[in-house]
């Protein structure tokens, strides 16, 4: 690749064995293995070859590849698409597999993905690392994800809190406090206004005007995909997605769930015979339940590839499973049994309302669980709050006063709110935030049909994970923070115009999509991604004294004032040569929210001092534009001019 020039692209895509250290020789045990596939493949006696791979669109070009572009064998291919691999499906897939054209579409979005990443990751991985100095993995979706963690924990590290003050009431009412907190807020220099609107309040009666109370059903949550179980599991547990998706593809190898990398929280109306099985076998366990033929249950039209992850016929004795895989199969079995629960749980909702003079209205709501039903075995979707008891009429005791409060940064994101982010990276943040248990899920279904969401159940673990292993963020006690690696990473990326946040990531989706559908070529989506790479190479500055142009790592710059050796660009910034023999000469990259162009650098080793630059940012947040000029070993501002 030619910095500046135009992406990497071959005519032909082309795939070898993978190969092992600095000779690049095939390694032994994969040669090995595809020299047992080549011969059983080959073998005379095989009329026929089937495709087995994982059933999604990864597992689908795997196994093309290596009968296409490597065995290159010619006898017909069947498709075996497992949900589960009890033997009771293998059997009936095997039975009913389909010739393997069927899945051309979802091999067509596989080659599209994987031509797009390589090509975003071979030409904007290089160009970064050439530029930074520091080798950094650009990707189509991690760095979005990266970036998402970088925000958040800057606008968390910049959150100057406001104090407020809230207007309460806590009095005891027959024996029962009552709490009552005004909508009405004042800011801290307006305390005497707080103070007048709560004698104002506790000036008139507080009287009960509505009392409703209803009994009602609580529905259980939705069967799990794989990033909601993980949800579950990061907050139950601590669990991380890579540690939960590593035990659940166990079980579910082992035969005792079904397939893993499901997106949907549904299951298929052409299943409905095959749970009814499972319902069976889970009745005869011990538990209640009971085949339930609903739309919140069957639905086809929130399923892409694969049903929601539930239980099989097989039911593991606990003793065959380790601690943490309990934990993953009976969060998974519970939630099943809380779906399918022929015992419905009765919760009372009540609702007070306080009207307190003419000034406001107060509602107090809560639930109490009358029948537990299916809470036994899975969360109820909220916990219970006791509401005083208080009828029509009543009058309330006030004691209106102003508390101060402290505005609230955001808060990190955790396992849970960025899986919610990353499937519809455009729903509302609050919304973002919230527990996965919504009524209304047809907007998620909506996203992730489209291609919007970024990265894939199939994907999204590992990508996190790559993240984490770069030194870009962690994880720790269920939230994500950005390290000093991703801070690095995203502001060299912002400083080298390589825009890969979500909207790029959702418009290159949304391609993967159309060519599932037809809409467009493989082709097509390749050139949208090379020409969207061509566009960053086009936007950099190519002449070096451009104030834009930050050079390349290794780039000489001048001779350094303190030893007389090379000054070089370095990661951070221009630095001696010398400095393992001791010389501290360095000008840092970035100064006051500033880049130091190299022609500044230049400029300023030569003449001892720079023409004056803008856009300098002081601590206060002020714009400010100053000269650099030489100060011993350092760069120091000089206003004179």
């Amino acid at each position: 690749m030619v910095v500046g020039g135009s992406a990497v692209l071959s005519r032909k895509f082309q795939y070898k064995l993978r190969t092992r250290g600095k000779e690049r020789t095939v390694d032994e045990g994969v040669s090995r293995q595809f020299s047992v596939l080549e011969s059983l493949c080959n073998r005379p006696d095989v009329e026929k070859i089937i495709n087995a791979g994982d059933a999604d669109r990864e597992g689908e070009i795997i196994i093309r590849l290596c009968i296409m572009n490597a065995l290159r064998s010619e006898k017909p291919i069947g498709r075996l698409w497992l949900p589960d691999q009890t033997p009771e499906t293998v059997a009936k897939q095997l039975a009913e597999s389909l010739e393997q054209e069927h899945y051309d579409p979802l091999a067509n979005e596989g080659f599209s993905r994987t031509y797009v990443d390589w090509l975003y990751g071979i030409n904007l991985s290089r160009y970064a690392t050439l530029k930074s100095g520091a080798l950094l993995r650009v990707g189509r979706v991690i760095v979005p994800i990266v970036k998402a963690i970088y925000d958040r924990d800057m606008a968390i590290k910049n959150f100057a809190p406001e104090t407020y003050y809230a207007i309460v009431s806590k009095a005891l009412t027959n024996d029962q406090e009552v709490e009552l907190t005004s909508t009405r807020k004042y800011r801290k220099e307006n305390y005497e206004k707080a103070l007048r609107c709560c004698a104002a309040y506790n000036a008139v009666p507080a009287v009960v005007t509505d009392r409703t109370a209803k009994k009602d059903k609580l529905n259980p949550g939705k069967l799990f995909s794989l990033s909601k179980l993980q949800n579950v599991l990061g907050k139950r547990y601590k669990m991380s997605m890579d540690d939960s998706l590593r035990i659940v593809q166990k079980l579910y190898e082992e035969g005792y769930l079904t397939y893993p990398r499901t997106n949907s929280e549904y299951l298929a109306t052409a299943e409905k015979d095959k749970y009814k099985k499972i319902i069976e076998g889970v009745k005869n366990a011990g538990y209640p339940v009971e085949f339930k033929d609903k739309k919140t249950i069957f639905d086809d039209s929130k399923i892409e590839s694969h049903s929601a992850l539930t239980p099989t016929f097989k039911i593991p004795k606990k003793e065959s499973l380790s601690e943490e895989e309990l934990k993953v199969y009976q969060t998974v079995f519970r939630r099943f049994v809380a779906v399918f629960c022929s015992e419905e749980c009765l919760a009372e909702k009540t609702e007070i309302k306080v009207k307190v003079g003419e000034y406001e209205e107060f509602s107090l709501k809560g639930t109490v669980i009358l029948e537990k039903g299916w809470t036994r075995f899975d969360d109820p979707p909220s916990k219970d709050k006791v509401l005083p008891d208080l009828k029509v009429g009543d009058t309330v005791n006030t004691d209106f006063n102003p508390k101060e409060k402290e505005t609230s940064p955001p808060k990190h994101y955790t396992v849970e709110t960025l899986n919610n982010f990353l499937k519809n990276p455009y729903r509302d943040l609050k919304a973002a935030a919230q527990s996965s248990e919504d009524e209304d899920d047809m907007e998620e279904y909506r996203a992730i049909f489209e291609g919007v969401e970024i990265g894939t159940e199939a994907t999204r673990t590992s990508i996190i994970q790559n993240a984490i292993d770069s030194g870009y963020i962690m994880l720790k006690n269920n939230s994500y923070y950005i390290l000093d690696g991703g801070v690095f990473f995203i502001e060299s990326l912002s400083r080298l115009n390589i825009n890969m946040e979500k909207e790029k990531t959702a418009h290159l989706g949304r391609a993967l999509k159309q060519v599932y559908r037809g809409e467009i070529t493989v082709g097509d989506c390749v050139t949208l991604a090379r020409n969207e790479i061509n566009e960053v190479f086009a936007t950099k500055p190519s002449d070096p004294s451009d104030d834009r142009e930050i050079g390349v790592a290794g780039d000489e710059v001048g001779t350094c004032p303190i030893c007389g050796k090379r000054v070089l660009r370095g990661r951070y910034g221009y630095g001696c040569e010398g400095y393992k023999d001791g010389c501290k000469f360095r000008v840092n990259l970035e100064i006051c929210h500033r880049v130091i162009p190299i022609s500044a650098a230049r400029q300023l080793l030569q003449n001892g001092k720079t023409q004056k630059l803008n856009g300098f940012i002081s601590k206060a947040g002020k714009p400010f534009s100053a000269a650099l000029r030489l100060d011993g070993d350092k760069a120091v501002f000089d206003f004179n001019d």
